[in-house]
């Protein structure tokens, strides 16, 4: 068995080689071609593979774009952990968390057209299946994590500390959609800026309720 656990090993280091090399150009391909255009033949085209190859990790496209966007919201998650790390006071650590969000997106704009399915042939409800759908919407969720917590500590019910939370990712989301397509510059106004004011009033709100 001991003799056997190198070549194991070398296997295993072998395959998540191949398969970190096909998400990488699955991401390039979903950029190019979102998810309605891709196709897994494209797909390991662009990663040297056959599609039989891709078949052995993944059973459809949408798998492999679940995990390509999953990869994407726990980078997010990251993100947004280290800007509240050693910070107490409820206020802040709402404050340092939503920005967190929008600036995470803001750096990384093809990120949030991933977290869209990248608008391809309009904006329309779309999906990988409800497992899939649900365990994405969870890391969703365990990302912004923070900022419902900070808003519960600053006094908000459950129910007002979620909706809070979906505002901040709607108000975020709509202001990112203006800066990316250029469209905030019709109204001389900086998304950075007036994220920072809207979360700014959501603080307010709660403590002069407090």
């Amino acid at each position: 068995m001991a003799s056997q656990e190198p070549g194991q090993r070398r296997k295993q280091a072998v395959s998540d080689m191949k398969r970190s090399l096909i998400l990488e150009a699955a991401r390039r391909v979903f950029e190019a071609e979102g998810l309605d255009g891709a196709s897994l033949r494209a797909i390991a085209a662009e990663a040297g593979y056959t599609p039989a190859a891709l078949y052995f990790h993944f059973d459809s496209k949408e798998a492999v774009y679940a995990e390509v966007l999953g990869a994407s919201l726990a980078r997010l998650g990251e993100a947004i952990e280290a800007s509240v790390v050693g910070v107490e006071a409820p206020a802040e650590r709402l404050r340092k968390a939503a920005l967190a969000f929008f600036r995470f997106y803001a750096d990384n704009p093809r990120d949030l057209d991933l977290g869209f399915y990248l608008f391809r042939g309009g904006m329309k409800p779309k999906g990988l299946g409800r497992v899939r759908d649900e365990a994405l919407n969870d890391a969703l969720g365990t990302a912004l994590t923070h900022v419902t917590s900070a808003a519960e500590a600053l006094g908000a019910t459950k129910q007002e500390a979620r909706l809070l939370t979906v505002g901040v990712f709607a108000h975020a989301a709509g202001l990112l959609l203006l800066a990316h397509t250029g469209r905030i510059k019709m109204f001389g106004a900086s998304a950075l800026h007036q994220m920072i004011v809207y979360v700014d009033q959501q603080i307010a709100h709660l403590e002069a309720k407090a």
